[in-house]
């Protein structure tokens, strides 16, 4: 009361200089310091000094905003004085100000070299004896105000003295205001507000805001500080668990084993399902002896559950073009062949999410069956995998060995996906026709889970017995013939016969594939054999007589071969082949032209 009646008793003028701050808003009897540093506020503060040291201090709207318009800084403001002021080496000012009385500029009389305004006084109601709801109010908001601050709200204990004391609404409402750290636009709003018990009010309302907000903030505290208090706890845990294992001898080699088999289980992006089953396998492994005969089995099969490629996969190269121009560098003719992996790659390319295609492969030996899922692969872009059926007889081969037998392991096709190392690879299953069966199973059953593809995105191998999603693999079979391969199997495949080529579809083939190949084979170059085109057909039509290749490309081989020894001894350096000289390294024909075998010679006779 004694400050409001000094305040009443000195004289403000209508005119004074004004000194815009930032971030924060001065009240009617605050006390604090400034730090002037802006050329327009230290001209301002040197006029104060120089006259009666009352400056009006007025908020800017904006923090950033270096040199403030009129219009770019709050009307009501406080008028106050300086009381001490102190130059720092940096060229700033700082002061010590207290807050007197309210006022609102009513006009801006001069910008330069400081702003001057003419101000216009704020009285508010004179203070009459407090009502019941104000005593109520005055109460609830010391009561907040206490609550907060042991919720851990910073406010100086001289301060909380002061509020103990205060029965003068307005004041009390401009103290706890200008103490509790309010947003600049907040305390804004209540230095305009001129009615003291709605200023109260308000502030009781802001009060309540603060205590939520800080019950929040505790509650939230207080589950970080469980959170870790279990973590640790843990960690205190493990290491009297260690250090118990070394007092048993236990090496410490193992605890670091069991943490490396955990990160990498975390890291293996395996499905929910399956990263449970191996985490409580590894719990199992955790709390066996390491001499215990099922341990070795059981790291055993968490190796194979983190090498497998639960996650891991290659993206699919989609452009047609160059997959064609793949396809065709690798492989002559095949025309039905190459159109269907476009065709698989096209609408690969439309849609997303696809199940791979089943194809399977039938034609005689040395058309290229095999060396054509090594093309499609390179041609996608994905990994290749072969496996050979041939003679499998065994069930166990396909789908694995239960983990209870000694020396057990994953079937085939898991063990193919862990070596191609992507779970969505081009997988070739050679020579399907030549799958047997016997009292241990028939494989041929087996494969009718894996090659369907409306079960295999859930097969189960024995071994790993947890699902293994296969729709995104790309299986291939090869095979001679269909007649031994079972109804069902075959039934399941998109059969694409390869038939034998013809004379033409050879002498292509060598000249474009063969011939290169078993010149670089044996150490030669195209500058010392030339084969002519004669003498290749001579090779077809008289040394071989098969619909595939391999014994042309072995006779083209035998043919480099006597070309190398003579230029290893020095016999020559060019050689030219011709129709004339294939006899000369391959001995006499061994088949006549079917057009030759038309005429009656002695000693030919003409078979069935």
């Amino acid at each position: 009361m004694e400050n409001r009646q000094e305040t009443e008793e000195l004289s403000i003028p209508d005119v004074l200089p004004l000194l815009p701050v930032r971030d924060v808003v001065v009240y009617p009897y605050m006390i604090l310091p400034l730090f002037v540093g802006r050329e327009i506020s230290i001209n301002a503060v040197d006029f104060a000094l120089s006259k009666d040291r009352m400056i009006f201090l007025a908020t800017q709207r904006d923090v950033g905003d270096e040199d403030p318009a009129p219009e770019a800084i709050y009307e009501v403001g406080t008028v106050a004085m300086i009381m001490r002021m102190l130059k720092l080496p940096d060229g700033r000012v700082k002061i010590l100000v207290q807050g007197l009385t309210k006022a609102r500029v009513t006009e801006y009389l001069a910008e330069k070299p400081f702003y001057s305004v003419r101000i216009d006084r704020i009285i508010e109601p004179a203070a009459q004896e407090n009502t019941l709801e104000a005593e109520a109010l005055i109460r609830n908001v010391k009561e907040e105000l206490a609550k907060i601050v042991a919720l851990g709200k910073a406010v100086s204990p001289e301060v909380m003295v002061i509020v103990e004391n205060m029965q003068e609404p307005g004041s009390l409402a401009d103290l706890v205001a200008s103490n509790i750290g309010l947003k600049v636009e907040e305390a804004q709003g209540l230095l305009e507000v001129i009615d003291p018990l709605e200023r109260l009010k308000r502030v009781n309302d802001l009060l309540n805001k603060e205590s939520e907000l800080l019950n929040m903030q505790a509650r939230i505290q207080s589950a970080a500080k469980e959170e870790m208090g279990k973590s640790q706890r843990e960690y205190y845990l493990r290491e009297q668990l260690r250090a118990i294992q070394q007092e048993l001898g236990e090496t410490d080699a193992r605890s670091e084993e069991i943490a490396e088999l955990r990160k990498s289980i975390e890291s293996a992006k395996m499905p929910q399902p399956v990263e449970k089953e191996a985490l409580k396998q590894l719990g199992r492994l955790e709390q066996m002896h390491p001499d215990a005969a099922e341990a070795g089995m059981l790291r055993t099969f968490l190796d194979w559950m983190v090498d497998i490629p639960w996650g891991k996969s290659t993206k699919d190269a989609l452009e047609i073009n160059r997959a064609s121009d793949i396809l065709n560098e690798d492989h002559y003719f095949l025309e039905k062949v190459k159109e269907r992996i476009l065709e698989f790659l096209a609408v690969r390319k439309l849609k997303k999410k696809m199940k791979g295609p089943i194809l399977c492969f039938v034609g005689p030996p040395g058309v290229g069956k095999t060396s054509l899922g090594k093309s499609i692969a390179r041609a996608m872009g994905r990994k290749f995998v072969r496996i050979s059926l041939g003679g499998v007889r065994d069930e166990a081969e396909i789908r694995g060995h239960r983990r209870t037998y000694v020396g057990a392991l994953p079937g085939r096709i898991i063990q193919g996906l862990k070596q191609a190392g992507s779970n969505n690879p081009v997988f070739m299953l050679d020579e399907l026709d030549k799958l047997g069966s016997d009292f241990r199973g028939d494989p041929s059953s087996a494969l009718l889970e894996v090659l369907d593809p409306e079960q295999n995105n859930s097969f189960s191998d024995h071994y790993i017995n947890l699902p293994f999603n296969l729709s995104n693999v790309m299986f291939i079979a090869t095979a001679n013939q269909m007649d031994t391969i079972p109804g069902p199997l075959r039934d399941r495949m998109e059969v694409i016969n390869l038939s034998g080529y013809t004379e033409e579809e050879k002498l292509g083939i060598a000249k474009r594939y063969l011939v290169p190949r078993q010149v670089k084979e044996n150490g030669i170059t195209d500058a010392i054999v030339n084969f002519s085109e004669e003498a290749l057909r001579t090779i077809i039509a008289k040394y071989t007589r098969e619909a595939g290749l391999r014994n042309l490309e072995r006779e083209i081989g035998s043919v480099c071969r006597k070309v190398a020894r003579k230029v290893a001894e020095g016999k020559g350096d060019k050689f030219v082949i011709t129709a004339g000289t294939v006899a000369k390294y391959l001995g006499p024909p061994k088949f006549l032209r079917e057009e030759e075998m038309e005429k009656n010679e002695v000693g030919v006779v003409t078979g069935l």
